[in-house]
């Protein structure tokens, strides 16, 4: 089989496309052959070399936590799917349900787990699910780690209700996918960008509200003026120290802030004083467990949800298409297909 590789002196040219034996499943693990697998952030930081709890990779890794490919083999005492079923990968195997911990966490594909970068691929039968019926293989790649890492910021760790005012910053995957979910759950949209066109796509995807962060650095004020002062119920952070003052700034009395990426780099920061005087939540998130896949899963089937995917590349152009990301490039996910 061809599996994709990385190693030092890590970054994208250093991603390659080498020969790999073909695995066999052993007791309670599935042989799955990949169809694609999706890019996220995580992935462009870790062939770059700067992922990781110690913030250093080593060695070679096999990136991708998030793919959907077909069961062509099952080991010893496997009971949760046949051959021919059509599955998604956990991002975290171990990570079945309940409170997240450091066993759970150091189970995430792609690192320290060799990553699903490859045609075939064995996982423990826990570390994957069924996925909806409707959907297409490139758009089923696209939920492990941007769907449900929205999925939980919104249902699970947020006290919303339908009418609150949610705030997605950029038109990435995880900011789409929230758009698309709060849209669906009743609750009032802004979402931002530096691009009008792909903020034209994001009201056709229900957003309420619209700003240019280029032409309005500060994004908070439309956010306060669109809630009549009040601030918004909930801000799904992206940006990390480049925007976190401006969210401090837009999010109400009592609301809560989802730290879910570092896209735009370091900032000014913000005063501990501005969290303590307005009594907002802070919460870290960092995907989710397979229970909280499986109910997004039914929700996206009972809405109809559809993945926004924005750009395919064949797998053996990865590089292609994490230049593409690093550009900006794209409005939702980009995926690669095998």
């Amino acid at each position: 089989m061809r599996a994709l590789r990385v190693a030092e002196p890590w970054g994208i040219d250093q991603v390659q496309v080498v020969e790999a034996p073909d695995p066999a499943p052993g007791p309670g693990e599935v042989l799955v052959r990949m169809r694609a697998v999706s890019l996220n952030f995580r992935d462009l930081m870790m062939i770059q070399g700067m992922y990781g709890r110690a913030g250093a990779m080593a060695g070679a890794i096999t990136p991708f936590s998030d793919g959907c490919g077909i069961v062509e083999a099952v080991g010893e005492g496997v009971t949760r799917f046949a051959v021919g079923d059509r599955v998604a990968t956990m991002f975290f195997q171990g990570w079945i349900s309940g409170p997240p911990t450091l066993e759970k966490a150091l189970t995430a594909l792609g690192h320290p787990i060799p990553g699903a970068g490859r045609e075939l691929a064995t996982f423990s039968e826990q570390g994957l699910s069924k996925v909806p019926e409707f959907l297409t293989d490139q758009e089923v790649a696209t939920l492990p780690c941007a769907a449900l890492t929205a999925w939980r910021a919104l249902f699970e760790d947020a006290d919303l209700q339908p009418g609150d005012t949610v705030v997605l910053q950029g038109t990435g995957g995880v900011s789409v996918f929230g758009l698309q979910f709060a849209h669906a759950a009743g609750y009032r949209t802004l979402i931002t960008s530096s691009s009008d066109d792909k903020l034209e796509r994001a009201r056709g995807l229900g957003a309420d509200h619209l700003v240019n962060y280029r032409q309005t650095p500060e994004w908070s004020k439309p956010v306060r003026e669109a809630t009549g002062e009040r601030g918004a119920d909930f801000i799904m952070e992206v940006g990390g120290g480049g925007t976190i003052e401006q969210s401090m700034k837009a999010v109400r009395i009592g609301g809560h802030i989802s730290i879910i990426g570092v896209v735009a780099g370091p900032g000014s920061g913000f005063n501990p004083a501005a969290l303590i005087g307005n009594a907002a939540k802070l919460q870290g998130v960092f995907v989710g467990s397979r229970d909280m896949f499986e109910a997004m899963c039914r929700a996206i089937e009972l809405h109809r949800i559809r993945p926004v995917v924005d750009k395919v590349f064949p797998f053996t152009e990865a590089q292609a298409a994490f230049r593409a990301m690093q550009g900006g490039e794209h409005f939702g996910k980009i995926v690669l297909e095998f």
